[in-house]
């Protein structure tokens, strides 16, 4: 076979090839071609729900963790703290972007607001649950050695409640990641606007969709990796 025969070969099989996926694409369906050859595509609105995701639970976490603290000394605080927290999760994201739109305009903030307030009641309840679970047994030790009462928050208190902690960021974390694809609505981008570029095209779905749900496993799998290097001694109790 003639090295000119190859070449007609193999450009019959290219343009068959391009002809199955223009044909694949029409129809609609999955096409693996298109995919591979269109992932970049995907790359800035997966950066855009990674910050949007982050960002918010970052900020989310530094307001519960202040407001659980507060409410640990205060114990009356808890229940009205639940209650706006609740109230605030319990608003659709649509109608709080209407809200927030004719005063913070489209863009990234109008979107991290509701996003972080949707964080709150998670992570609150988390921290002061972790908090409330401390063994008494602990405390009492601690107080014995002549911990006064901040030592006594920081060095035990929060170190035992660390798996409810974690456990509160795992939850609204992959929680945000889903809550974020709607963010397109505020104008902040994200996969969420990749899908509505083409919701028809399942190509077009499959792979926006399949990276919001492998965005949220591997966060949930890095906070959990966080989880065990901080807690070295839950490691050793489950090796042993």
């Amino acid at each position: 076979m003639t090295a000119d025969t190859l070449t007609i070969l193999g450009q019959v099989q290219i343009h068959r090839r391009d002809a199955g996926t223009l044909s694949c694409v029409q129809d609609n369906g999955i096409c693996p071609d298109w995919i591979v050859h269109h992932l970049d595509d995907y790359l800035s609105p997966l950066w855009r729900h990674l910050e949007l995701t982050l960002a918010s639970v970052a900020i989310g976490f530094v307001i519960a963790f202040a407001l659980a603290l507060i409410a640990h000394e205060r114990r009356w605080l808890a229940g009205p703290i639940v209650g706006v927290t609740g109230i605030l999760y319990t608003i659709p994201s649509l109608a709080l972007f209407a809200i927030l739109i004719p005063l913070t305009g489209f863009g990234f903030a109008t979107a991290l607001i509701p996003l972080t307030a949707y964080t709150l009641l998670i992570l609150f309840r988390n921290i002061i649950a972790g908090l409330d679970n401390v063994p008494a047994e602990a405390k009492d030790a601690a107080l014995g050695m002549g911990f006064t009462d901040r030592q006594l928050l920081w060095k035990v208190e929060l170190p035992l409640a660390l798996p409810e902690i974690f456990a509160g960021l795992r939850v609204a974390t992959t929680t945000n990641v889903g809550l974020a694809a709607l963010a397109f609505y505020a104008g902040a981008g994200g996969l969420g606007q990749q899908i509505l570029t083409d919701i028809a095209f399942k190509s077009n779905i499959l792979v926006a969709g399949g990276l919001c749900v492998l965005l949220a496993f591997v966060l949930d799998l890095a906070l959990l990796g966080i989880q065990r290097l901080m807690l070295p001694w839950q490691r050793a109790r489950a090796t042993a």
